[in-house]
């Protein structure tokens, strides 16, 4: 079987594995929301990677290590920026307004083609990407007297979780999606430890208070330890679904499906803390996935699909 017609066979499991993926990413979301009060990041990272690893290690048998470390760095490090800008905002935003603007990632994915994979942007791409962005402007409503700059930030997590997607497209496709999991793991582990002494020894950031970030170490009850368990277990499952999607010869297709996010958001949005979008954000949140979706699943020009 040739590399080709092996990349068209992760195409029916890619898209099977982000939907799950997705659901498990809201779900993570609207749990960290609602815990962000309690305990900080780091040390949920720390925690929560400790019990991924050793799964993720038996998944791999033991057979972690890669040749592209460098690119698995790179995507490991998009992907903790990510994480670094979108849950900070969660707590201050609705998850259907979060979500919304973190799905303007395929605009970004779609841009970053072009710049880095030498696919031209076409007319009907720029198009749809005005619209996406006219539909983020009907949710954020940047000259309203609601406005709060805190939007920013879900937008940022996009681009990088777009960097992470073309990284795994164009350079990640010989790994497995269970090693790559196992990395980013250690990254976060690593990233958490450092963060947890730095602000053991004082070096936060002082008359800031914003325990999600800048809280050191706390104790643990029984029920946080469950909620680190069910942390951990999405964790694999967003972790190695989002890999194995992302090997997957048409990005397009896969990030198009992504949209279902802002469904799961509004729903966990519902059922943790009641919020209900208003009409403007329902009609953006149409005009960015409709964007999106146009954005995304434009067939390249002839040029590029030999090029390919």
């Amino acid at each position: 079987m040739s590399n080709k017609e092996a990349a068209m066979n992760r195409l029916p499991q890619g898209a099977l594995a982000i939907v799950p993926a997705v659901f498990a990413m809201a779900l993570t979301d609207a749990i960290i929301k609602q815990w962000s009060a309690g305990i900080s990041l780091w040390q949920i990272w720390v925690l929560r990677s400790l019990v991924v690893l050793p799964i993720l290690w038996v998944l791999a048998r033991g057979r972690v290590r890669v040749a592209g470390a460098g690119w698995v760095a790179v995507r490991s490090l998009a992907l903790i920026l990510m994480y670094l800008t979108m849950y900070p905002a969660l707590a201050f935003i609705d998850m259907s307004v979060a979500g919304a603007a973190f799905y303007t990632a395929p605009f970004f994915i779609v841009a970053l083609s072009a710049l880095f994979l030498g696919q031209r942007i076409s007319l009907s791409q720029g198009v749809a990407i005005l619209l996406g962005f006219a539909g983020l402007l009907l949710i954020v409503r940047p000259f309203g007297l609601a406005f709060t700059p805190v939007v920013i930030l879900p937008v940022a997590a996009a681009f990088f979780y777009a960097c992470s997607a073309v990284v795994t497209n164009a350079r990640c496709l010989t790994m497995t999606p269970v090693v790559m999991g196992f990395w980013l793991n250690v990254a976060f582990l690593g990233l958490g430890g450092l963060a947890l002494l730095a602000i053991r020894a004082g070096l936060s950031p002082a008359g800031m208070d914003f325990p999600f970030l800048l809280a050191g170490w706390r104790p643990m009850a029984l029920q946080d330890w469950c909620v680190i368990g069910v942390l951990a277990l999405l964790m694999v499952g967003v972790a190695i679904g989002v890999a194995m999607a992302y090997q997957s010869p048409q990005t397009a297709v896969i990030a198009t499906l992504e949209y279902c996010y802002m469904i799961f958001a509004i729903l966990w949005g519902f059922v943790f803390f009641g919020d209900v979008p208003d009409l403007w954000t329902v009609l953006g949140m149409m005009l960015i996935a409709i964007g999106g979706c146009a954005a995304l699943l434009v067939r390249p020009s002839r040029a590029l699909e030999a090029k390919a």
